[in-house]
């Protein structure tokens, strides 16, 4: 995935214990350098994983890259 290039729309899933944590999908984001991305399947057996950290470490490293953040879970 950190090879990737040319990506206009990601979507990445954050689902621990299954997936990556938010710090490793954060620094695969920052490799491939996509326009958008978006947060999705981030529930997982402990709770949500913490979206807004997600986009602060992505907007940290590129503020150009838009991170969408989208209400999966409604409640």
């Amino acid at each position: 995935m950190r090879s990737l290039s040319a990506i206009d729309k990601a979507f990445v899933c954050m689902n621990l214990p299954y997936t990556m944590p938010v710090e490793r999908a954060a620094s695969a984001v920052l490799d491939f350098k996509p326009k958008q991305v978006y947060p999705y399947h981030y529930r997982g057996t402990e709770g949500l994983s913490d979206v807004d950290k997600f986009k602060t470490l992505v907007n940290k490293g590129n503020p150009d890259i838009d991170v969408v953040q989208l209400n999966w879970y409604p409640r």
